[in-house]
Formats: C-alpha cells, sequence, structure tokens
C-alpha cells in the first residue's frame, strides 16, 4: 500500500519497452563452485540432479553434470550434496523504516535482513533522494545490498510523505518529468487521482518511456488501467470490478475503504462470474499484477494476535515507536463493534476472491509478480516474501508458478531477463542454496543453507549477523532522530 503506516493514522506500461537493465550490485571477484546440488533453473519445470554451477567475477560460467564440469583451483567450493539451488529472490514491493523518521544510516542494515533471506534483488516502492544515494552506492561496491529498482515518489492528489501532490494535468506532467529526470525506475501513483490526472500522467510517461506503477484510484477505475497498461498493486479496484449489477452497496473497498466499515456489505454482493472475465481482461492487456496477499489478507481479514505478531523474528526489526501503533491501530480495527459488520463471514470472503482473482489471472495468461509490501504490519522483509510465495500457493498457484512470480516473472518484467532470474551462463551468480525442494514445498524457500549476490557467498554466520545488526539498528532508531550525512 501506499505505505499501510499512513492509512492507519488516518482511521502503464507505456508505449515502447524498457531497455535491457545492466547489473545493480557490484561483482565480487574470484572464482565459486556450488559443487553436486540439484539446480532448479527456472528456465523451465524442472530440477537438475548432480550438478556443479561454477562462478567467475560474480557471473556464472558453468552449469553441468558434477562428473563433467572441473572446479577451477582455487575457487571456494559449497557442498550441494542433498540440497536445491534456485536464482536469487526478487520482492516487488517494498518499503524502509528509513523511508520516514528512521535515520537513512539504518538503511543498509534493512537491505542486508533481506539479502540474509535471498531477495537479492528489490522495488523501492516510494522513492526518496536518499534510495537512488543507496542504489549508486551498492552498484560502487560500497554497500552490499540487493540490486534496487527505485519507483517514484507516490503522485497523489493530497500532501503524504514522500510525495508529489498533483491536482491539474500539468502538475501532473511537471511531476513525470521531474521523477524521470531525477532517475527513478517507475512513476509510482497511490490515491486521490483524479481521472483528467491520471489521463495526463499516462500520455507524460509515454513521451518520456517511463511505466506507471502502484495504485488504481476508484475514479480512475480498473477499466482505464487495464487500457492504459499500468502495472497494479494490491489488486487495486478489482473488488469494484466484481460487484453484481444489482449490488446495494456501491463503494470501494480498495485503498482506504478497507478501513470503512460500510463498504464491507460489498463482499456479500460479488459477482463470481464476473472474475474470470475481469481476469481474462488483464491478461490481455498485459498487465502485471502485484497483489501483495500476505499483508492484505492477513491485516485486513484473517487479523493477528499480539502474541502472534511478537512470535515472528519481525517483532525485532520493528522500532519500539511503531509496535505501539500498529497494536493501537489493530486493536481500533478488530474491535468488538468493528466485528459486528467484519464478520467471519466476510472476512473469509475477503480472502477468497482475493485468491480467485490471483487464480483466474494465472489460468487467463497474465502475469503475477511476488511481493512483500514491507516492513507493515509487523512483517519484515524477506520473511515475508517467503510468506507471499506460500500466500500464491494457497491461492491455487503451483509452486512452481509461486516461483515465477519471485525469480524470471520480475526479471521479464524488468527487462533484466538476460541478466538474471534463471540459473545458466552469463547470468549474474544471485543464487540461493536451499534445503529442500521448493517445487514439492513453497515452504523450503525460507530454509536457506546460503546465498549469493553478485558472486559473493553470505554463509549462514554472517547471514545471522546481517540480521542481528538490523535489529540492533533498528532497536535504537527513535522516530524524529534525523537523518545521516
Amino acid at each position: 500500500m501506499c505505505r499501510l503506516r499512513s492509512f492507519l493514522l488516518a482511521l502503464a506500461l507505456p508505449a515502447g519497452a524498457l531497455a535491457a537493465q545492466p547489473s545493480r550490485t557490484a561483482l565480487a571477484p574470484g572464482a565459486l563452485a556450488i559443487v553436486d546440488v540439484t539446480v532448479v533453473p527456472m528456465t523451465r519445470d524442472t530440477a537438475l540432479a548432480h550438478h556443479t554451477v561454477v562462478v567467475r567475477d560474480g557471473r556464472i560460467v558453468a552449469v553441468g553434470p558434477a562428473a563433467r564440469v572441473a572446479v577451477p583451483r582455487g575457487a571456494r567450493r559449497i557442498d550441494g550434496r542433498g540440497r536445491w539451488l534456485v536464482p536469487g529472490l526478487a520482492d516487488m514491493h517494498v518499503h524502509l523504516h528509513a523511508d520516514d523518521e528512521i535515520p537513512d544510516s539504518v538503511a543498509p542494515r534493512e537491505l542486508g535482513v533481506m539479502l540474509a533471506n535471498g531477495v537479492t534483488t528489490a522495488r523501492l516502492m516510494i522513492g526518496t533522494p536518499e534510495h537512488l544515494s543507496l542504489r549508486r552506492a551498492i552498484l560502487a561496491g560500497d554497500e552490499l545490498g540487493p540490486q534496487l529498482h527505485v519507483a517514484s515518489p507516490q503522485l497523489t492528489g493530497r500532501p503524504e510523505k514522500n510525495a508529489r501532490v498533483v491536482t491539474t494535468p500539468d502538475e501532473a506532467r511537471a511531476a513525470v518529468r521531474e521523477v524521470s529526470d531525477a532517475g527513478y525506475d517507475f512513476v509510482k501513483l497511490t490515491t486521490f487521482i483524479t481521472r483528467p490526472v491520471y489521463d495526463a500522467i499516462v500520455d507524460e510517461a509515454a513521451r518520456r518511456r517511463i511505466r506507471v506503477v502502484g495504485h488504481v484510484d476508484p475514479q480512475v477505475g480498473l477499466a482505464r488501467a487495464l487500457e492504459a497498461g499500468q502495472q497494479i498493486e494490491h489488486l487495486d479496484n478489482y473488488f469494484e470490478a466484481v460487484l453484481a449489477d444489482t449490488a446495494r452497496e456501491r463503494g470501494a473497498l480498495s485503498n482506504y475503504g478497507v478501513f470503512r466499515l460500510a463498504s464491507w456489505p460489498m463482499l456479500d454482493q460479488m459477482d463470481d462470474a464476473r472474475i474470470a472475465r475481469v481476469a481474462g481482461a488483464t491478461a490481455r492487456a498485459g498487465v502485471w499484477s502485484g497483489p501483495t496477499l500476505t499483508v492484505f489478507n492477513t491485516a485486513f481479514a484473517i487479523g493477528q494476535t499480539e502474541d502472534e505478531a511478537r512470535a515472528r523474528p519481525d517483532w525485532a526489526l520493528s522500532p519500539p515507536a511503531w509496535r505501539g501503533l500498529y497494536l493501537r491501530a489493530n486493536a481500533r480495527y478488530w474491535s468488538d463493534s468493528a466485528r459486528t459488520v467484519r464478520t467471519d463471514a466476510r472476512r473469509r470472503r475477503f480472502v477468497e476472491v482475493r485468491n480467485r482473482l490471483v487464480k483466474a489471472i494465472v489460468d487467463s495468461g497474465g502475469r503475477i509478480l511476488a511481493g512483500s509490501d514491507t516492513p507493515e504490519w509487523f512483517m519484515t522483509y524477506g520473511y515475508t516474501l517467503h510468506r507471499e510465495l506460500a500466500a500464491l500457493v494457497d491461492a491455487g498457484l503451483t509452486p512452481y508458478q509461486a516461483l515465477v512470480a519471485a525469480t524470471r516473472g520480475p526479471a521479464e518484467f524488468l527487462g533484466a531477463e538476460g541478466e538474471w532470474g534463471t540459473i545458466a551462463p552469463g547470468r549474474r551468480a544471485d543464487l540461493v542454496l536451499l534445503a529442500g525442494d521448493p517445487r514439492a514445498d513453497i515452504h523450503n524457500t525460507s530454509r536457506i543453507a546460503g546465498v549469493a549476490i553478485g558472486g559473493r557467498w553470505l554463509d549462514d554466520a554472517e547471514r545471522t549477523r546481517m540480521v542481528r545488526d538490523a535489529a540492533r539498528a533498528l532497536s535504537g532508531a527513535e522516530p524524529g532522530a534525523g537523518t545521516s550525512p
């Protein structure tokens, strides 16, 4: 979401494809060999047993049967016996605590948690100038982190943090030019965008050959967003698009609408037959969808207790000041009076419709991007991407289809399929070594035995240290502490 935190406090693809993307992290010198491993190359739904993968200077140079692939003299050997190797994972919807009042110096530690969890590519969805500096530092090798793709500050119709307020077509065009010239990778839309403003954004973005991504305001509607080729997050305005003609309530359940009790009776009036039609329209439009199932389904329908939140490793990665904010918001959202409208039946329906939409989009030939929307609602970086993969499988995708949404799919969306997303000679050595077969059980993506980022190997000890360092930095980070030089 547009930082779910803002909601709590408040209780396109243009003409022309992206050019091929260059490497966005420094590549590690030297040689690395992962020996006698089962390779899940993600070029197709297969697993290659007893293979060796050789890396030199950050790129894969050989993939083949262990009996025939020689390990270079002096290479670091990683024992892959009984393990599975997959491409590094991409989280296509990420925010940082450092986006707000937390000091910018904490951001690299947050990125370290992603790497520790196998996330080697991340798309920051509400950009800041500091993100652009961080991206440059990672590419130069001055900081260790995932490959970063940075969306613009949010374009919105009312004041927000990290925002460009656009209320007229002229303001919209100027904002698109500004963020394009600044070097952001996408134009990010959030809320309160009128149709004339939206049309101006899409037109100017096409001129600048920069993609439009993010929310779909009810004033714009799903049909126009599909027509524009916008990449859509959170299944925004899909509920409204599958509402029955006879529905009495016709508000919005997307965006801020999910907080309005008056919107929840809409769930009683969804037309299941429209799910397939809307999914088909999405596929035909060539629109990529980022459903962010985990955070939305958990926060707004399944619910979670404080004990459940505390039991996850994410708790230690939430700054103390934000814990109280979320706990208070959670208590308000799930108050006894609210539960009389957000009934168990409607909560189940909320999850069911979202899950069915995702399955229908994929069945229609549409494309899904795995994104976590971290660090919202006590669900932080890395850990929540693994939950999102499991949520996609719960929605009806196969484990392989879920893996595509976090590997090859994002690479194709970003025009980088020749760089990463699969395991093949010439690709970047962004890799994750797993203790179990993710094609048999998607939960095995979280059973990590090691990670390579641009050929640099992160073993268990280093990954543990990265998470510990982030927890220490975040536990001492207080809002209003300012930013680092």
